[in-house]
């Protein structure tokens, strides 16, 4: 029963890394850009809601949804004053000043709260369920982050398909000019996509944070990094292939850590990466784009 242990612990790792790719996703796949300053918003997020619960007082829900909040607005801030006048750049251009903007949250936050490492109080209060016979035992942390993450996947799917701000942003996607054209507000459907990323990470960043208990201003880095890799691992720009990539991703580490060497499970995550990327460059569920010349 250890495997199926290791198992469900790492689709529950899985789950985390793929909240985290969701945002990532939706931002490459809408603006095509790559944040990554994604994984120090889920930072802010944990350390707003260390603030909410153990400063103020406050019960753990309010403390998500002010990290919710807060998330948010730094999100459409950092578009709006990073990201915003790059617009026409290179590529080149975007990725250093996401960089830059990286360490300024990192730096920020080393400044207001210290490089201590802060223990974080759980903001899941479901109890753990016994399977087999207490064989198995599936902590209150594990089962809302996947329940929380299919959710979420299964949410995104039916707003971007369903609803007109969806739809906007499928076709910002597909065509900024021509979006425009057809009466599109570019800037706002963009701003609205890194809202809802942003939102993603201070979701991602209550669930890991309450799984491993640890808060430091460098939390969201590797984390971030990860999700990156089940990105594209899934195939960036696909919100069903970022779950999957990073569901797998999630399942590599923790058997890779359980069977073969924990020392060595980073590497094998970039490796497995890598072979998938020899196989099939546009990962799992990604399509390949023919650019007209």
């Amino acid at each position: 029963m250890s495997f199926i242990s290791y198992l469900i612990n790492g689709i529950s790792l899985g789950s985390i890394y793929a909240l985290i790719a969701l945002g990532y996703t939706m931002v490459y796949g809408i603006a095509k850009m790559l944040n990554f300053a994604h994984g120090d918003i889920i930072m802010i997020g944990g350390y707003t809601i260390f603030v909410v619960m153990n400063t103020l007082g406050m019960p753990p829900i309010l403390g998500v949804l002010v990290a919710v909040v807060v998330c948010t607005i730094l999100g459409v801030t950092i578009e709006k004053i990073a990201y915003k006048p790059l617009r026409q750049a290179s590529p080149l251009a975007v990725l250093i000043t996401a960089i830059g903007v990286s360490y300024l949250l990192q730096n920020v936050a080393l400044l207001i709260f210290g490089a201590n490492t802060k223990l974080f109080t759980s903001v899941v209060s479901i109890p753990a369920i016994s399977l087999a016979d207490g064989q198995i035992n599936l902590s209150g942390e594990t089962t809302v982050t996947i329940v929380v993450s299919v959710v979420i996947m299964v949410g995104l799917m039916l707003f971007i398909r369903k609803s007109k701000t969806g739809q906007a942003m499928l076709a910002v996607s597909e065509d900024k000019g021509a979006a425009e054209l057809m009466g599109i507000n570019v800037n706002a459907t963009i701003a609205v996509t890194f809202a809802i990323g942003s939102a993603l990470a201070a979701i991602a960043g209550a669930l890991l944070c309450s799984a491993y208990p640890t808060l430091t201003p460098y939390t969201g880095a590797m984390p971030g990094i990860k999700a990156f890799v089940a990105a594209v691992f899934g195939g960036i720009g696909s919100i069903p292939g970022a779950f999957i990539g990073g569901i797998l991703l999630g399942v590599i580490e923790n058997l890779s850590k359980a069977y073969i060497s924990s020392q060595m499970a980073d590497a094998i995550v970039f490796a497995v990466l890598i072979v998938v990327l020899l196989v099939k460059p546009t990962g799992i569920l990604g399509k390949k784009i023919s650019e007209k010349v």
